[in-house]
């Protein structure tokens, strides 16, 4: 098993100020990512969401960790029904009128290894869904 972070890099055509509004503005994240009940990019927050995977309902309850505005958002990634604690964390870096993000999950190993919805391989397919097509479809459209 390993404790390796996932790490994923996307380069989008579209400025900083646009990308931190979409991880950060519950109505926008709504369009491109989950559905979440609430959203404050303040140190302390709380915020939960559904997702499915094979039929099943995963309850993620989150919180807010840090913030730097326009740079770095982090927040625990629990699920409700499951033990296991991680953390994912935004960064996002100005290259002229692109922006680069960075996004890196940590602590995937504790979470239910006999369950193939967290399988490291699940969580790749999924995050690069999330940056590679929802987050820069939804950053790059006019």
């Amino acid at each position: 098993m390993t404790t390796e972070p996932f790490v994923i890099e996307q380069t989008y055509n579209a400025p900083v100020e646009r990308v931190w509004s979409a991880i950060t503005d519950k109505a926008k994240m709504k369009e491109w990512y989950f559905d979440v009940d609430d959203f404050k990019p303040e140190v302390g927050f709380t915020f939960r969401f559904s997702g499915t995977d094979k039929g099943v309902t995963f309850w993620h309850r989150c919180v807010i960790t840090e913030v730097v505005p326009l740079k770095k958002l982090s927040h625990s990634w629990r699920y409700e029904e499951f033990p296991g604690d991680s953390l994912v964390t935004w960064e996002l870096f100005e290259e002229g009128d692109k922006t680069r993000i960075k996004l890196t999950h940590t602590g995937l190993e504790t979470f239910p290894q006999d369950n193939p919805s967290f399988a490291r391989t699940s969580f790749a397919k999924g995050w690069t869904y999330v940056t590679g097509t929802g987050l820069k479809n939804y950053v790059e459209k006019d």
